[in-house]
């Protein structure tokens, strides 16, 4: 067990350590860090952390991370509204902005159906998806989700839910390797799979 020189040092270092893939030595580091640097560096740092998590909102339309009721790609007038990307987080918007590849909107899930985590649909930005499409203005959805078990699942879900509804489903080309979740996809290959996205039937899951 650590000893430290100072309780405000292991403060620190216990709060720095709750943060994912941060162990109490990468933590340490981080607080001795901070600690050589000017005080107003400092705050500018732990300003703009509390601004975001007091400030940030989510989209009223798409439910991705927003500064304003609307974010900027459901707003922008440049935008194909009749095309939908569904992704399970904003980091998957990310990504696949960072490809240049889709013209459309989005739709963030806020996660994946796995029973084993006892995430069901009723936890998920699905509800609210059918509602988008109910108006007859969206032509295509497509299915951008990772390509696990848990991911084929909801596909097959959101699949049963809007095939009445006279839409064109889509998924990625299988371009991204069974297993892959999206953001740490190549943007290339990413790309390419948005481009070559073929139509989804959800057969291979009806055996």
């Amino acid at each position: 067990m650590n000893t430290y020189p100072s309780k405000l040092l292991e403060n620190a270092v216990s709060e720095l350590s709750k943060l994912p893939g941060i162990g109490r030595k990468s933590a340490l580091r981080l607080a001795l860090h901070l600690l050589r640097k000017e005080i107003a560096e400092v705050e500018a740092f732990g300003n703009a952390v509390i601004k975001m998590r007091k400030d940030i909102c989510y989209c009223k339309e798409c439910h991705n991370i927003s500064d304003a009721e609307l974010c900027s790609i459901c707003s922008s007038p440049k935008r194909d509204r009749s095309t939908i990307c569904v992704v399970e987080t904003t980091r998957d918007v990310m990504a696949i902005e960072n490809t240049g590849q889709m013209s459309g909107i989005y739709h963030v899930l806020g996660g994946i159906i796995s029973p084993m985590e006892g995430i069901g649909p009723e936890e998920l930005e699905i509800e609210s998806l059918v509602e988008r499409v109910r108006d007859g203005k969206v032509k295509e959805i497509v299915l951008a989700l990772p390509t696990t078990i848990e991911g084929d699942t909801t596909n097959f879900y959101l699949y049963r839910k809007l095939n009445d509804l006279s839409l064109k489903i889509t998924t990625l080309a299988r371009g991204v390797s069974i297993g892959d979740e999206l953001e740490f996809t190549d943007e290339v290959t990413l790309g390419r799979s948005i481009l070559n996205r073929t139509l989804y039937d959800g057969a291979f899951l009806k055996k």
